[in-house]
């Protein structure tokens, strides 16, 4: 009894082969079910956002539209003004030159320099014409 025993090896617990159960034909067809579902739902749900966004674009093209054509007279405004703004800058910087001075109170007043002649043009009837050349 005291002799020696062959050592054993500690018990360890068979492992089982896991059955992997085979897929049944009513859930290879179940799985396509869903899987159509799931396209069908991807499907509509795209033709929604599609016509969410053609609705939008529909929408929106004639206000871009409008805003074009506000923007396109807005420029036509603004170039006729930048041509009104340059004149009056010509206009007041002649009024400022002092060369210009004398010049300016002759157009603004009826003053005219003492060597300068004053003519007056007067206009005739034609009667008064006719008779002038007919008489010689």
């Amino acid at each position: 009894m005291n002799a020696i025993q062959p050592s054993r090896p500690p018990l360890q617990p068979i492992q089982k082969r896991r059955v992997i159960p085979r897929p049944k034909r009513h859930l290879r067809q179940r799985s396509y079910q869903v899987m159509a579902l799931e396209s069908t739902a991807k499907i509509t749900v795209n033709l929604v956002i599609t016509a969410v966004a053609a609705s939008a674009l529909s929408q929106l093209l004639p206000y871009h539209w409008s805003q074009q054509q506000k923007l396109r007279e807005i420029s036509t405004e603004v170039k006729q003004m930048e041509g009104h703004v340059d004149g009056l800058q010509v206009q007041f910087s002649r009024n400022f030159d002092p060369q210009e001075t004398k010049s300016i109170m002759q157009e603004q007043g009826y003053r005219f320099d003492p060597s300068q002649r004053r003519v007056v043009l007067m206009n005739r009837d034609r009667k008064e014409d006719e008779q002038t050349e007919s008489s010689p």
